[in-house]
């Protein structure tokens, strides 16, 4: 189920740019939100779509997203149109309000995807979970999967643009040719980061922010410290779910663009997924980053086409 792209839409920067920028975007009435508690005091804001199944797929966003995202919005359309709940959460410092605490998030922090997961659980009306993830969330799925002791309900998931090797990810994103990415990124970062302090003055400071040019700048100074890792090496390392292949047990598919501009070579786990039944590595040849656009009158985009196929399936 390859992916092709609309007529003049075939280019990687294209396709990740429009699906960004340029998709409709109607959220309102889609969400109810409610705000869980952490065990460590914080809190996590989750944004439900329910059609009381007792199906439910969590959808994980990429970074500096939030469910309000057209990739997310657009996901949850369809799983209620299969007739499934949806619960998109929102990371900490994703949701519109500052989180607590100095941390916030990152692609190894699974301890809240467990929590959303559990928190959902508790409901006690699903026998079913589904996980859906994109680029960063992507990462957190499949991290959690392999590393973490998963609950028997967490059934299959569905992961796009994933750059589960995130020293060489980092490295191509540094490049000259996605440098308006790279200054975006660091743009959305450093408001929370002015967010942070006023809230917690003297805590953190954004002083000589500007000469952050790349994730290696930025996660030396700010996620490895206030993480508890070493230094971007250290965090990149722990953190890169490409590691944690080999232990999936749950029926996975990873969908990776080879156009996709922020992906390395090394995003493209042949040889780790052939040798694990239980995963399933596509690369289409074209989509791009979190694109995978279309033009049709539902709205539909192939991304969510190929989840719902991929969940759906009974004997997969």
């Amino acid at each position: 189920m390859d992916y092709t792209p609309p007529w003049g839409m075939q280019n990687g920067h294209v396709q990740s740019v429009f699906a960004s920028m340029c998709r409709k975007n109607n959220c309102k009435g889609l969400y109810q939100r409610e705000r869980m508690d952490t065990p460590d005091g914080d809190f996590i804001d989750l944004d439900w779509a329910v059609k009381k199944s007792s199906t439910l797929v969590i959808i994980s966003h990429g970074l500096e997203g939030d469910t309000h995202r057209p990739y997310v919005t657009g996901m949850v359309r369809a799983v209620n149109q299969m007739g499934w709940d949806a619960l998109a959460w929102n990371y900490r410092s994703c949701s519109g309000t500052p989180n607590r605490y100095l941390r916030f998030y990152h692609n190894g922090v699974t301890e809240d995807l467990s929590c959303v997961i559990n928190h959902a659980l508790n409901r006690g009306r699903y026998r079913e979970i589904y996980l859906v993830g994109f680029s960063l969330g992507g990462n957190l799925t499949l991290v959690h999967l392999g590393r973490d002791k998963v609950h028997p309900a967490v059934k299959k998931a569905v992961v796009f643009s994933v750059p589960c090797h995130l020293a060489s990810s980092a490295k191509v994103l540094a490049r000259p040719g996605n440098c308006l990415y790279m200054k975006r990124f660091l743009r959305k970062l450093r408001k929370k980061i002015r967010v942070k302090m006023a809230i917690m003055p003297g805590e953190i400071d954004d002083e000589g922010y500007e000469q952050i040019t790349d994730f290696k700048g930025f996660d030396d100074r700010y996620t490895a410290p206030l993480h508890g890792f070493q230094d971007a090496k250290d965090y990149w390392k722990k953190c890169s779910s490409l590691q944690f292949i080999p232990h999936i047990k749950v029926p996975t598919l990873i969908v990776n663009a080879l156009n996709d501009p922020f992906l390395s070579p090394e995003c493209y786990p042949v040889t780790t997924v052939f040798k694990n039944p239980h995963v399933t590595l596509e690369m289409s040849r074209s989509g791009g980053h979190v694109g995978f656009l279309a033009f049709n009158k539902t709205g539909e985009y192939w991304s969510e086409k190929r989840a719902m196929v991929f969940l759906k399936r009974i004997n997969q």
